[in-house]
């Protein structure tokens, strides 16, 4: 695997500090629990895959599929071919959105989102990223970062900059996994367009709300998916609901479906699913 390993990093030997960007992983980290968020691997370890592996690997989505199904038929008992394609598909591009969303939410700093600087583990039994990496020390960020006169620091001018290149680096590395997804699905490049769209719109959302700021999430997703322009789908969704006498909340119109619906025993259709009309929502 590409990347940064106990101390090495592209097979040059690193400085004996880890530098701001591990840092930066390991403040955010604590300030969710969703997933263990970190930079770097060991050598030892086990159970991780590299994006860049991944996304080249023959039948590596396939098995992943496979063994979600399983999960989902001990689960629900059934397994559509379209619910275990529509869960692989968001939580694939789960990585390199909630990675970015994280640090540019809390740090104002764009890592590397190449395939070949992230890496993952999946969860048992339920097979979900439950753990993230960064392997490349190098990220983007403002001129006011403390960081900012690093070699291992792009400085851009100012916020919406920082947010064009946290959405061309993620589109390109959603892109790979379009190519790569695509072939082995009945969902559609439209759709898997969608769902990439929907997970860097939660992530950044999810990112102020675990950081305690919601309000603030929801303005960064606006700020970075700016208006949507292709291959994303569509701008931010969220929108406020209630007020007045209800509590204010947040929301958002999905422009993917996660296909949870097909199981007998599911739910039916979540409240933002596209699938419904807007009248009806």
């Amino acid at each position: 695997m590409t990347g940064y390993i106990e101390g090495q990093y592209s097979g040059l030997t690193a400085r004996p500090r880890r530098g701001y960007l591990a840092d930066s992983l390991a403040r955010v980290n604590r300030r969710q629990t969703r997933a263990e968020v970190r930079f770097g691997l060991s050598d030892q370890a086990e159970g991780w895959s590299g994006c860049a592996e991944f996304l080249a690997r023959p039948g590596a989505f396939e098995r992943w599929r496979d063994d979600l199904g399983s999960w989902l038929a001990d689960t629900y008992g059934d397994s559509p071919d379209r619910t275990s394609a529509g869960y692989v598909m968001s939580y694939y591009l789960w990585v390199p959105g909630y990675l970015a969303a994280l640090l540019f939410h809390h740090e104002r700093r764009v890592p590397s989102l190449r395939p070949a600087d992230l890496a993952f583990r999946l969860a048992a039994p339920r097979p979900h990223p439950a753990a993230l990496a960064v392997l490349s020390p190098h990220f983007v960020c403002l001129p006011d970062d403390p960081a900012a006169g690093l070699p291992e620091a792009t400085v851009v001018p100012d916020e919406r900059a920082l947010a064009a290149v946290l959405r061309g680096r993620y589109t390109a590395h959603a892109a790979r996994f379009v190519d790569a997804y695509a072939p082995g699905v009945r969902l559609g490049r439209r759709m898997l367009w969608a769902a990439a769209t929907d997970v860097l719109d939660s992530a950044l959302w999810l990112a102020g709300r675990y950081g305690g700021a919601e309000g603030e999430g929801v303005l960064d997703a606006a700020l970075v998916l700016g208006a949507g322009e292709a291959p994303l789908t569509s701008a931010s969704t969220l929108r406020p609901v209630g007020g007045g006498t209800e509590p204010l909340r947040w929301t958002r119109r999905r422009e993917s479906c996660c296909f949870h619906y097909l199981l007998a025993a599911g739910q039916g259709l979540c409240e933002t699913c596209p699938r419904l009309s807007r009248k009806g929502r």
